[in-house]
């Protein structure tokens, strides 16, 4: 049969091996070892999904130690005791979410244990203001970034999905692939008899094929998302914002401020990519009539017309 997974010598099995987390926080994940072997190297690293490649993030000996790599400036070992190899992860970014491994190397017999970690977070489908299947890969990407949010990874596309995300555009997520998540299976999305579920069209032309995008925010500790009213066009709304301090609200900025912080307005306010929108958390028949809670779009208005108010966002 199958060679027996080894049994942890040294490190002690975590606990939870799931950190939950926010953006802007401080995070530990756990790495504790049960003796000390002699000549013992610790090594972090964070298994990156798009390519399913390591990049390490710290290695120490016990005594010294070198940090590595983008994150090199907001990580340091706990260290709050000797057996104590445990990482933490300062003012976490969304980019920080995913698989970590500590590994301990010591000559022959090298160990591992794999900890998560999640961000608390909202996915939100996204395409720019020329109309749907707009973006190759790389400005999908970009694009998320420019709002506040980074390309969503499988998991977390899925577990919106699960929330209740139901969407007929088919939109890239972080490792390349392409997919569409659906509750009310119907006529225009692949048809009645169709199973809900997170529809997939696989790996694609990062290059060439074009779609939408699903985009992943979390709350930003200390932050604020407001409405300002006004007949404003697009200009004169992002003046208002910086005449109270702020600034115009990303998109994802606005997604965030409606799931964590209930941000429930009936009137529609510019954005900073230029759409008009508005966030519902306690559906109403006059507010746009839909029966779910949810960020509602007016799309991309002339950004002369000057019929909407504005939302600011202040950050710590």
């Amino acid at each position: 049969g199958a060679a027996a997974p080894l049994r942890l010598q040294y490190l002690l099995e975590p606990l939870h091996p799931t950190v939950h987390t926010q953006r802007g926080a401080t995070a530990t994940l756990p790495c504790v070892l049960r003796a000390l072997p002699h000549n013992y190297r610790v090594k972090w690293s964070k298994v990156e999904p798009a390519n399913y490649r390591e990049s390490i993030i710290i290695i120490t000996n016990g005594l010294y130690h070198k940090n590595y790599g983008p994150l090199s400036p907001r990580v340091r070992l706990r260290h709050s005791h000797r057996y104590d190899a445990s990482l933490t992860i300062t003012d976490v970014a969304l980019e920080d979410e995913g698989r970590y491994r500590c590994q301990l190397v010591n000559g022959l017999e090298d160990e591992s244990i794999s900890l998560t970690l999640h961000l608390e977070g909202v996915v939100f489908p996204y395409q720019p203001s020329n109309g749907r299947y707009k973006f190759n890969y790389h400005e999908a990407k970009r694009a998320c970034e420019q709002q506040d949010s980074r390309l969503a990874t499988y998991q977390q596309l899925y577990k919106a999905w699960t929330e209740g995300l139901d969407w007929c555009n088919a939109g890239w997520i972080l490792d390349g692939t392409v997919h569409y998540p659906i509750i009310n299976s119907r006529e225009p999305c692949g048809g009645r008899l169709l199973l809900p579920g997170v529809r997939t069209y696989g790996a694609r032309d990062k290059q060439k094929d074009r779609f939408d995008a699903f985009c992943f925010t979390s709350a930003l500790q200390g932050s604020q998302v407001y409405f300002i009213r006004g007949h404003l066009n697009f200009k004169e709304a992002g003046q208002a914002c910086r005449n109270h301090g702020a600034a115009i609200a990303k998109v994802g900025q606005l997604y965030s401020a409606w799931k964590f912080s209930q941000l429930d307005r009936c009137d529609g306010g510019w954005l900073a990519d230029g759409s008009v929108r508005y966030p519902i958390s306690t559906p109403r028949e006059r507010c746009g009539g839909l029966p779910d809670p949810g960020v509602r779009s007016f799309g991309f208005p002339s950004k002369e017309m000057r019929t909407y108010g504005t939302y600011c966002f202040v950050g710590k």
